[in-house]
């Protein structure tokens, strides 16, 4: 990555590190058996809003191969077939009408949306391979909420890319809303040897992703000077806090977890645990590159960065 984006808060372009083995696309397997491996290609997801207050969402548990960095693959378990699955996004209030359809061979799934109010036990239960489950529940509450699989042993389900992001937008909405120009969504994660349970348990990660993917990997985000900006942050890691930061500005207004309650203002940084959520507003007013980090900069090393571009009118340079 080139100097001038890496310059404005001391960090220096780094290839990921090296001393932790790069995961690569491999046979899969549970903790117990051996599996064939395959790679499914993605499913399309389906929200369909069929009442005032109701909501479809029908989504798939599936492996594919997705690509992480510049020629590395992993092998994934995952949510209609990327890493991180589909954004979805519901009304605070919202009934969600829920399927899962489990394409997975071998292993059972399930989903766990932090965003609703549940019986884990039973709205959250596993759906057999080839099988379907059908759950109901409600958002109740607004903010940036991570969904994952919840099948043990979660942490396995987790890193190997079964997690996503669901959106509850305020009933009344945000009190900023009408400033903002631009919103984006990012979702963090780590990345640890393929299937190696020890390593997920107490090893460092080989990788650490924004959007399911490293900085050289990753397309930039793009705004115009002046523009307001809102992101929809969310931490899943498995393990790690994220150190949340643009350099270049402050958050003028942070809603922690993404509740309109919780407001916060003039931060420079903000710390999201894992499967913790956030919105921060700032306003770009000069054009240049604006470094979009985890704060913690091993974690910025192995691929947590992001380039928001602001230019006179939002839009790409000419090449």
């Amino acid at each position: 990555m080139a100097g001038s984006l890496l310059a404005g808060c001391g960090i220096q372009s780094a290839p990921p590190d090296k001393s932790a083995p790069a995961p690569t696309a491999q046979t899969a397997k549970d903790t117990k058996n051996p599996q064939q491996a395959v790679n499914q290609p993605p499913t399309p997801v389906v929200v369909k809003r069929i009442g005032a207050h109701d909501v479809q969402i029908e989504m798939t548990a599936q492996e594919t191969d997705v690509e992480i960095a510049p020629g590395v693959k992993y092998h994934s378990w995952n949510f209609n077939g990327t890493v991180p699955g589909p954004v979805i996004k519901v009304k605070q209030g919202d009934t969600i009408h829920f399927k899962l359809k489990n394409m997975d061979p071998k292993i059972p799934h399930s989903m766990d949306f932090h965003a609703v109010t549940a019986a884990p036990n039973k709205d959250f239960a596993n759906v057999a391979p080839n099988k379907e489950g059908e759950f109901t529940y409600t958002a109740e509450n607004p903010g940036v909420f991570m969904y994952h699989c919840g099948t043990a042993p979660v942490l396995m389900h987790i890193a190997n890319g079964m997690y996503g992001t669901i959106l509850v937008q305020p009933k009344d909405g945000y009190p900023t809303d009408k400033r903002i120009n631009k919103e984006f969504v990012i979702t963090e994660s780590e990345v640890y040897k393929q299937n190696d349970f020890n390593d997920m348990k107490n090893g460092s990660p080989s990788y650490v992703l924004f959007n399911g993917k490293t900085t050289e990997a990753n397309k930039p985000l793009y705004a115009k000077v002046g523009d307001w900006v809102r992101i929809y942050f969310n931490n899943v890691g498995p393990n790690d806090v994220s150190s949340f930061h643009v350099v270049g500005t402050q958050f003028d207004t942070v809603y922690v977890d993404g509740n309109p309650q919780n407001v916060l203002h003039g931060l420079q940084s903000y710390a999201v645990p894992a499967s913790g959520g956030l919105v921060v507003e700032f306003q770009v007013k000069k054009e240049g590159i604006y470094p979009i980090v985890d704060h913690e900069f091993s974690k910025a090393t192995k691929g947590a960065i992001m380039k928001l571009v602001v230019t006179k009118d939002g839009n790409p340079p000419q090449q």
